[in-house]
């Protein structure tokens, strides 16, 4: 298996992107997740760039990293300097990485009007950066800025800067496809120019997203000999973001037989996407491939009656590959088939008839606006009440709610709820925090004496949809519901003209669910024919 050298820049480039700033401990955190993922190089900042960059390449030395080297990344030191007088080549020193990562600039138009320049001089600052570096024993990365744009404008300039990293003696050219405009074929034939004119001298690539072309162009130039990959966890990066590493990386080492990370790491690759959109307070994009909540999630009927014959009908790999997994929705598309795979999921042994009697509920009740993607335990509550010995936990007989406006106490909301629970009609009241709090708190009050576990649940979130808006205030609103007990969370959903009655429905199927199924793992048991 060929080796590709993966260089993670999430700390660096990945920061660039709106939105997205990282503190010196989130920055160690990822550091951990991407040496657990066995990643060669992680440039972990600009040191003199800002405090916090030299603060990390402080903090890091006392990592005990197993598979990553920190790189510093800097420029070359300016114009009409020396490399030893320059801060920013002394501030790369300072950090005392052993990897170094220098850009420079490729492009005339970057020479003559960002540098303001000569063509002589920044061939100059690139060959005696870089001979400087190296004559402190760094391993020196190059990284061409704009290369793809600068040789499309002037070759013979872009390909003499290459040569002057070359004779300071860098250990990489990494060509830089900086605007993210590039072509695949435009890439493949640089890439093969640059390797016809350094032989010798290894490649890398590093390619951004403005053209929705930076994980085509990453493995294009592998194929053409590049072995070295710039990318970022989740694509993170400026404007469209960088090449996505944590799609490069299984297609390079699953689909082409590249040796990217040690094997057995890869399957820790979903959790790091996940972990690393956490830390940088972004939500996990559901639809990634690979990695994504969705990436095997199957919900058109057809697509599930043929998995559950051979699960590789629909997927182009094992999940578990990457540490995802197979899921199976329930929606209004949905065959037989999806519902007999949720009752798998949950252990529940369902007869043909009694899933063709849940589907029918679930699309008749979607067409009146629930949706059941997102509540998987309002799922699994029917299946269980479709049972031929189900007895509910308790029925209702009323409740009331009541929302006062006093001038002495303000807003008041209070809710009396009539209930039985086997021979007993159980009566009770509650004040809360606005009507479906108060209501929440009354129906908890009645079954609590009955069902000491519901103590340990507790209303982790809770979403309105107006589904209808231009009804005005007549509008059908959906509400979804998550509750956690102390080792889990479920999601439940109602939906109706009344917000009152559609979070009660919720209520109802969270509090059932909870006490009749919440210690059910949900386990896929559908078979692979690999």
């Amino acid at each position: 298996m060929m080796r590709v050298f993966i260089y993670d820049t999430t700390l660096r480039d990945g920061t660039q992107r709106e939105g997205i700033s990282l503190s010196v401990a989130d920055k160690l955190k990822i550091t951990r997740l991407l040496d657990d993922l066995g990643v060669h190089y992680i440039e972990g900042g600009w040191p003199g760039s800002n405090p916090k960059d030299a603060a990390y390449f402080e903090a890091v030395k006392d990592l005990d990293l197993r598979h990553a080297q920190i790189a510093a990344f800097g420029s070359t030191c300016r114009k009409n300097s020396q490399p030893a007088d320059d801060p920013n080549i002394q501030a790369l020193v300072e950090a005392q990485t052993p990897v170094v990562t220098v850009v420079g600039k490729t492009s005339m138009l970057h020479v003559a009007d960002v540098l303001q320049t000569t063509p002589d001089e920044n061939l100059r600052m690139i060959r005696d950066s870089v001979a400087y570096l190296k004559s402190l024993g760094k391993e020196v990365i190059y990284d061409a800025e704009h290369f793809f744009d600068g040789v499309k404008l002037d070759e013979n300039y872009g390909m003499a800067t290459l040569r002057a990293a070359v004779e300071g003696g860098a250990d990489w050219l990494v060509l830089c496809d900086t605007n993210g405009g590039s072509m695949p074929w435009e890439i493949e034939a640089y890439v093969e120019t640059v390797k016809s004119a350094f032989p010798d001298v290894a490649l890398g690539i590093h390619t951004h997203n403005d053209g929705e072309l930076a994980v085509a162009n990453s493995i294009v130039a592998v194929r053409c000999g590049v072995t070295q990959i710039q990318g970022t966890i989740n694509g993170y990066g400026e404007r469209c973001g960088n090449a996505n590493l944590c799609s490069i990386i299984p297609d390079l080492q699953i689909k082409m037989g590249y040796d990217c990370v040690p094997p057995d790491n890869l399957a820790v690759l979903t959790r790091l996407s996940r972990t690393v959109a956490e830390v940088a307070n972004l939500a996990p994009d559901d639809h990634s491939a690979y990695v994504g909540k969705s990436a095997f999630a199957h919900k058109g009927g057809i697509h599930v009656a043929a998995i559950r014959r051979n699960v590789d009908s629909y997927q182009h790999i094992d999940p578990s590959l990457v540490g995802n997994k197979m899921r199976v929705l329930v929606s209004d598309l949905s065959g037989r088939g999806n519902v007999l795979s949720k009752a798998e999921e949950f252990g529940l042994d369902v007869s043909s008839q009694e899933a063709v009697q849940v589907l029918d509920e679930i699309k008749a009740l979607e067409s009146k606006g629930y949706v059941f993607e997102g509540a998987e335990a309002s799922i699994a509550i029917r299946l269980h009440r479709a049972q031929p010995e189900y007895q509910p936990i308790f029925t209702l007989i009323d409740f009331t709610v009541l929302v006062e406006e006093r001038r002495q106490r303000g807003s008041l909301s209070e809710a009396m709820v009539k209930v039985r629970v086997g021979d007993e009609v159980v009566h009770t009241a509650a004040e809360g925090n606005g009507p479906v709090n108060a209501l929440d708190l009354a129906l908890r009050k009645a079954l609590t004496p009955h069902y000491p576990e519901i103590e340990d649940f507790q209303l982790a979130d809770y979403k309105v949809r107006i589904l209808d808006s231009g009804r005005a205030t007549a509008a059908t609103t959906r509400v979804l519901i998550d509750t956690q007990s102390s080792n889990r969370r479920w999601s439940t959903v109602g939906a109706g003209t009344n917000i009152i009655h559609a979070s009660w429905l919720a209520l109802v199927d969270s509090v059932e669910y909870g006490v009749c199924m919440g210690s059910k793992e949900p386990a896929m048991a559908l078979t692979s024919h690999r």
